[in-house]
C-alpha cells in the first residue's frame, strides 16, 4: 500500500482528518476527550479540535496559545470575522503534502539555545569575503542581474567544483554536474522526475527529515533500513530488496543525519553492487565529508561508480554561506539530462550572481578555510560531549561523531520526549526529536543537538539548563 493510499483509507476509517495545507493529523477520541498521543509525531501534535486550534499545537514548536501558531512565520490567530473568515474556504482545497516535518522544524526563532537546527555559527563562515565579492560584482558587472543563468549552473564555477571533487576521487567533467539551489533542491528533482506513487525508496532508519518529506509528497513507499555504527546494515538492504525491488536508494554515508555514523568501505561498495544487480538509483547525499575531525572518511560512493548508478550530491553553501543556496549535483548520461530539464522547468537556472559571488572562494580559499573549520568544529563537539560526559544523567547514551555537525542521543525509555520538548521550550532550548527523522515517525526516545550553531559559551549555558530538566523527566520530578 502506498503512503497516499494509506492516509486515504485512514482518512476513510475516520482515524485521521486532514488539514490542507499542514498535513494530516489523528482524530479526536471518540469521547471527545484528547488522546494521550507522544508529542510530535505524525499528527503533528497534540489532536483535538483542529480547526479550531489548527496551527497551535504542530511538530517540535511547542504548545501555543489557542488560535496562537508556535510554528515560525505562521499566525492563525486571525480575527474569525475578518481575515480568518475571508480565507476559511482555503481549509477545504485539497493538497498533496502528506507530510510538512522539515518546514515545521527548521526554523524557530524563539529558542534562544538553538540545538535543533544543524547549521554552523555565523562567525565561523566566510561571509565577509563572499559579500565583498558579490558588492564588487554588482558595482563592476550590474548586467549579471539582468542575465538567465545557465539551466546546469556557470560552466567556470562547475569546472571549479569539478576540480574539487577531483581531488576527493570523483573525476567527471564539468558537463556531468548541475548547480542547484541547495541539495534540497537536489533531492527534490530526483523524486519530482524518477518517483511516483507505489514506488520503492529504500533510506536508512533514522533519516534525514527533508528527504522524508520529499519522497512522502511523490507517494513513494519508503522502506526503513536499521543502521549500526558502519551505517546502513546492507544484509536487511539485501533481503528487503529480494522482496520488494527499489527504485532509488537515499543514503547519507559519511556522518549521517542525524545519527553521525559514517558508512563502512565495504558496505559503500556492496551498495553499489546491489544497485548494478537491481539498476536502480543511489542517490548520495554528501553534507559533511569535509567536515572530519582527525582522518578523511572512505571515498565516496560516486567515486567508484562507472555505471552512472550513483546521483552524488555535495553541498557546498552549508559550509560557506547557507544563505546563498548552493550545491553541485553530479550525475552522467540519460539521468543528468533529465533531472536538468526538470530544474529548467523548476527555476530556469540558478542566480547567476550568487554562483559569480562564491567561485573564487571555492577555488583559492576553500582548502585552507575548511582545515580552520573542522578545527573549530571539533572544539565546540568535544567541549559539548565534556559537558554531556559531566553533567548528563545515567542512562543518557551517545556515540562521539567522527564529524559533522551534530550528536545523537538515546534517552532511557522512561523519558516522554514530548514532555520535555516542551518544558525545554519554555526555557528557550529548542532541539530535534528523533520521531520526525522516521518514515512513519513513532515514538523514539532519540534527539538530535546540533553543537555547531551557537557560540560556545551560549551553547555551553543551553546544555546546563538541558541536563537538569532532562534529569527530571527521567525521575518524574518537575521544577
Amino acid at each position: 500500500m502506498t503512503v497516499s493510499k494509506a492516509y486515504a483509507d485512514l482518512e476513510r476509517r475516520g482515524r485521521i482528518v486532514r488539514r490542507h495545507g499542514l498535513g494530516c493529523f489523528v482524530s479526536p477520541a471518540k469521547d471527545g476527550n484528547r488522546e494521550d498521543e507522544e508529542f510530535g509525531t505524525g499528527n503533528g501534535g497534540r489532536t483535538g479540535d483542529w480547526k479550531r486550534d489548527a496551527g497551535s499545537n504542530y511538530g517540535n514548536n511547542g504548545e501555543g496559545e489557542r488560535g496562537q501558531s508556535r510554528i515560525p512565520g505562521r499566525n492563525t490567530g486571525q480575527d474569525k470575522t475578518g481575515t480568518r473568515k475571508r480565507f476559511g474556504w482555503q481549509e477545504d482545497f485539497e493538497d498533496y503534502l502528506p507530510r510538512a516535518q522539515l518546514w515545521r522544524n527548521f526554523d524557530y526563532s524563539e529558542a534562544e539555545y538553538s540545538f535543533h537546527l544543524a547549521a554552523i555559527h555565523s562567525g565561523l563562515l566566510p561571509l565577509k569575503e563572499i559579500g565583498e565579492a558579490m558588492t564588487m560584482l554588482v558595482a563592476k558587472r550590474p548586467e549579471l542581474m539582468s542575465a538567465y543563468g545557465n539551466f546546469q549552473g556557470d560552466l567556470e564555477l562547475r569546472e571549479v567544483m569539478t576540480k574539487h571533487l577531483r581531488t576527493r576521487g570523483i573525476s567527471l567533467s564539468a558537463a556531468s554536474l548541475m548547480i542547484t539551489s541547495g541539495t534540497q533542491q537536489g533531492i527534490d528533482l530526483v523524486a519530482r522526475t524518477f518517483i511516483g506513487p507505489g514506488d520503492a525508496v529504500y533510506l536508512e532508519e533514522p533519516s534525514y527529515t527533508g528527504a522524508i518529506d520529499v519522497f512522502a509528497g511523490r507517494g513513494a513507499e519508503m522502506i526503513s533500513v536499521p543502521m549500526d555504527e558502519d551505517g546502513m546494515r546492507i544484509d536487511l538492504l539485501t533481503k528487503l530488496c529480494d522482496r520488494r525491488p527499489p527504485k532509488l536508494i537515499y543514503t547519507v554515508p559519511t556522518f549521517q543525519n542525524p545519527s553521525g555514523a559514517t558508512m563502512s568501505m565495504e558496505r559503500r561498495q556492496r551498495l553499489l553492487e546491489l544497485a548494478r544487480s537491481y539498476r536502480c538509483l543511489i542517490v548520495e547525499d554528501d553534507p559533511f565529508s569535509d567536515l572530519y575531525f582527525h582522518s578523511p572518511p572512505p571515498p565516496s560512493i560516486k567515486s567508484m561508480d562507472r555505471d552512472g548508478h550513483v546521483v552524488y550530491m555535495k553541498s557546498f553553501s552549508k559550509v560557506l554561506a547557507p544563505g546563498c543556496r548552493m550545491a553541485c549535483v553530479a550525475a552522467e548520461g540519460d539521468i543528468l539530462e533529465r533531472l536538468t530539464a526538470a530544474k529548467a522547468a523548476s527555476d530556469l537556472g540558478g542566480p547567476l550572481l550568487i554562483q559569480l559571488a562564491v567561485l573564487p572562494f571555492i577555488s583559492d580559499r576553500y582548502d585552507a578555510y575548511m582545515k580552520g573549520l573542522r578545527s573549530a568544529l571539533r572544539s565546540r563537539m568535544e567541549r559539548a560531549a565534556k559537558l554531556l560526559k559531566r553533567h548528563a544523567p545515567q542512562g543518557v547514551k551517545w556515540r562521539l561523531p567522527e564529524g559533522g555537525l551534530n550528536l545523537w542521543l538515546e534517552l532511557p525509555h522512561s523519558v516522554h520526549v514530548g514532555e520535555l520538548y516542551r518544558r525545554a521550550s519554555r526555557l528557550g532550548i529548542s532541539f530535534l526529536t528523533g520521531n520526525v527523522c522516521h518514515v512513519g515517525e513513532p515514538s523514539t526516545n532519540y534527539i538530535r543537538l546540533c553543537y555547531a550553531q551557537m557560540e560556545e559559551e551560549q551553547m555551553e549555558r543551553g546544555l546546563l539548563l538541558l541536563m537538569p530538566l532532562l534529569k527530571e523527566s527521567m525521575t518524574g520530578t518537575k521544577r
